[in-house]
């Protein structure tokens, strides 16, 4: 962990650690992993335009989503399966992003219950991110334990509609962790039968309409998490999302899908303040925060890098990594000429140059 400096010094020191096939399922993506890779080089071609003599004595990096104050514009992205890197698995990640002061979002697919991460960390702010079993029981009880154990807001995936192609992870011969699975254990209970993969049992017929029963009936904000189009954009504040994440589930999913960063202006403008705008896919440095604070994310969200820092050091090592990450924003923003993130502008960021 002293060697840990930066998130790159993460994933190389965390990459010696897990085990292969977890490795794979973790860093890897879809097909040729081209848009992987295109999430990183999108900051590449963003640059930075900061403005000098300005007090910058005092910097917070403090910010608010959706009501909620974190002590910076990151989040802690939902990921499945912890206990692949680490035993304490989603309460070692919930205490460390607590330490940090922001939020986490917790994976319907995790090894711990949503009351668990409640009692983990009781003072951490936290979210649900929602898959939709075809038995809707079951994310109705996931949901229902949430909310009565403190999460705030639904973070409905979107855009797994079926499994993308991951060859990486299944020529490391990955197998999905179907124990110790608190929600597919009860979809098995209810007579699930998940077949050759763990996530057939998910529903795949999905419409808008469901995100207006799920904020008519549960009466929290729900984000839509998955959209790159300004047309979905719409669609979703037509809805009612009271946020959305543009994100392409960390090229996972749809390889040659364009990068979260490069569809990111589209859907701040169809959005036009009806809904906050979040950002996930790519971040390894506080200039790739603020670079997407400048293209209208009111937050990010981080994934991998925080499950690095798990396999390296449990609660700590998530905490680190948070940690890293806020100095880096604090020290971006002052060497911008900005006092706090809500001062950063598009006026901060030109695009369009090649990597």
């Amino acid at each position: 962990m002293d060697e840990l400096l930066t998130l790159d010094d993460a994933e190389r020191l965390a990459a010696e650690v897990v085990e292969p096939g977890a490795w794979g399922y973790i860093a890897g993506g879809a097909g040729d992993e081209r848009t992987l890779r295109w999430n990183r080089e999108a900051f590449s071609r963003c640059r930075l335009r900061y403005r000098v003599l300005v007090d910058v004595s005092e910097v917070s990096t403090e910010t608010t989503v959706l009501g909620s104050s974190v002590s910076m514009p990151v989040l802690v992205a939902p990921m499945a399966y912890q206990q692949i890197v680490h035993e304490e698995h989603e309460l070692a990640t919930a205490r460390g992003a607590a330490e940090a002061g922001t939020l986490m979002c917790l994976s319907t697919v995790a090894n711990a219950t949503p009351t668990e991460v409640a009692q983990a960390a009781p003072d951490g702010p936290r979210w649900l991110q929602l898959y939709v079993f075809r038995d809707r029981g079951v994310s109705d009880a996931v949901v229902e334990e949430a909310l009565a154990a403190g999460f705030t807001a639904l973070v409905l995936t979107a855009d797994l509609p079926v499994y993308g192609i991951r060859h990486r992870e299944t020529r490391a011969g990955f197998e999905f962790p179907e124990d110790d699975v608190p929600a597919l254990a009860a979809a098995r209970a209810r007579g699930a039968d998940t077949g050759d993969h763990t996530l057939t049992i998910l529903e795949s017929g999905l419409e808008w309409d469901y995100v207006t029963e799920l904020r008519e009936r549960w009466g929290v904000p729900v984000v839509v998490k998955g959209l790159v189009t300004a047309e979905d954009a719409r669609i979703a504040c037509e809805h009612g999302a009271g946020g959305v994440v543009v994100s392409n589930h960390g090229g996972r999913q749809l390889d040659g899908a364009i990068a979260s960063l490069e569809a990111l202006p589209e859907v701040v403008e169809a959005v036009d303040g009806r809904a906050e705008v979040y950002l996930d896919g790519g971040i390894r440095r506080g200039t790739d925060v603020v670079t997407a604070l400048a293209l209208g994310a009111r937050a990010v969200l981080v994934g991998r890098p925080v499950l690095y820092g798990l396999a390296l050091g449990g609660a700590k090592g998530v905490a680190q990594v948070l940690d890293i990450l806020r100095d880096e924003v604090e020290n971006a923003l002052a060497l911008l000429g900005c006092r706090s993130p809500d001062e950063v502008t598009r006026a901060h960021v030109v695009t369009g140059f090649p990597p």
